[in-house]
């Protein structure tokens, strides 16, 4: 084993992972269910769902099945000018689940690029048209990837401080704390009242790598009813939040006023293979339906609307709309409540907090909560060496499991994280 992981070493440019100073990664054999099983024999519940894709299991036999299917029918094709049974079936089931205001899918590959599509669209919704609105706010300390212009609508630091220079203008607003509501509510107010804003964009109700942090529902959707009255585009960037994670298929269901625009990937697939989706209103593509070539939205991928990932994405949604998935998010959501009242007013958490599948709390350290703070150094190590794969957000430790996760799992899980704060 130790022979593949200096060929790793030698080979591998990880993400996330500084190339000095880092343990050796795991070295896996396979993954089934909710367990990871490395090489050497050792078993690993993944409690994050592996960045928060892997909804329905590892290694499932309904979507493996689909996908070999699939791949002896049609595994890819050229997607401008061409189509297939897949890609229309799945466009047809996101639009009878998602918000009724949305009307047209456009696919890509992943999540960063989901978000990509939407700036664009939006941008390029008011030049086909001649308005001048260039002008887009996003909440600070957001994740919505990495490609260009999803950072540059993200949190500025150290990730985009070496791209800084090469990044659009965006107008920030705070994150809305409780105690930050009316401050946030007057400054996003003031901006959009301006007239020069094209759109909005934000992780509704729960920013995810920023924390885990919960927002208001309601503040949001004030915040999407002001915007919609000036003309501004509003982009749910729903890659984490889609799919069951808070409880509702998606975010946008626990909202009164829906977005113009909603950015999906991650579990889209059951988290199996890379796919991004951007659905969009039908006022959306009336800027772009013109005999005018230039009115064109020239973006694509090579992989657009692969075949083999179709496949996958509808054998997910046919698991995901079963009424055991359902169960198994309220079971989740109820187990997750109960910890709750274990830990949150123990000595070492703070802001312990649940919504939907996804379970937070900040671990009481000397130093503020962020990202960078120093515990996730040995959070980390200490439950990998459990059996757990649990990534913390500095010191923050999330639990967002796929949801087959049994009661037994969740009760080791539990026991695990109450029997390392006793032990703090």
């Amino acid at each position: 084993m130790s022979s593949w992981l200096e060929r790793d070493k030698s080979a591998i440019w990880h993400p996330f992972t500084p190339l000095k100073g880092m343990t050796e990664p795991e070295m896996l054999e396979r993954a089934e269910g909710v367990n990871l099983y490395t090489k050497d024999g050792k078993k690993i519940i993944d409690v994050i769902s592996s960045w928060w894709v892997n909804i329905h299991g590892h290694s499932h036999p309904y979507i493996a099945q689909a996908i070999a299917e699939q791949a002896n029918k049609l595994e890819h094709v050229i997607f401008a000018g061409f189509t297939h049974e897949p890609a229309i079936r799945l466009a047809e089931r996101l639009l009878d689940i998602l918000p009724d205001n949305q009307s047209k899918i456009f696919f890509s590959d992943n999540g960063s690029t989901a978000t990509e599509v939407a700036i664009k669209m939006a941008f390029q919704y008011f030049h086909n048209q001649g308005i001048e609105k260039k002008k887009i706010i996003a909440i600070d300390g957001a994740y919505h990837g990495d490609t260009f212009g999803a950072m540059s609508v993200g949190d500025r630091g150290p990730f985009t401080a070496p791209f800084d220079p090469y990044l659009f203008e965006v107008e920030f607003i705070d994150f809305p704390d409780a105690d930050k509501e009316d401050e946030v509510w007057k400054h996003f107010k003031g901006l959009v009242e301006s007239g020069d804003v094209a759109s909005f964009i934000f992780e509704p109700i729960v920013q995810g790598a920023s924390g885990m942090k919960f927002y208001s529902a309601e503040l949001l959707d004030r915040m999407i009813a002001l915007a919609q009255g000036h003309n501004v585009i509003c982009i749910a960037d729903e890659v984490m939040t889609g799919f069951g994670r808070l409880g509702t298929l998606f975010a946008a269901d626990l909202l009164e006023h829906k977005p113009d625009i909603i950015c999906l990937s991650k579990g889209l697939t059951g988290g199996v293979l890379p796919m991004g989706v951007t659905s969009c209103t039908e006022k959306i593509q009336e800027a772009y339906r013109s005999n005018d070539l230039m009115k064109t939205f020239f973006h694509g991928h090579s992989f657009t609307g692969n075949p083999m990932i179709c496949a996958a994405a509808n054998a997910s949604l046919d698991l995901l709309l079963m009424d055991d998935c359902t169960n198994n998010r309220e079971r989740i959501n109820q187990r997750h409540l109960a910890f709750l009242k274990q830990i949150e007013s123990h000595s070492m958490v703070r802001n312990a907090r649940v919504i939907g599948t996804i379970l937070a709390f900040d671990i009481n350290t000397e130093k503020d909560t962020s990202y960078f703070n120093e515990a996730r150094h040995h959070l980390y190590p200490y439950f990998i060496e459990k059996g757990l794969l649990i990534r913390p957000l500095g010191n923050v430790i999330y639990l967002i499991p796929p949801y087959i996760i049994s009661d037994d799992d969740l009760d080791y899980v539990y026991a695990t994280i109450l029997e390392f704060l006793n032990s703090y």
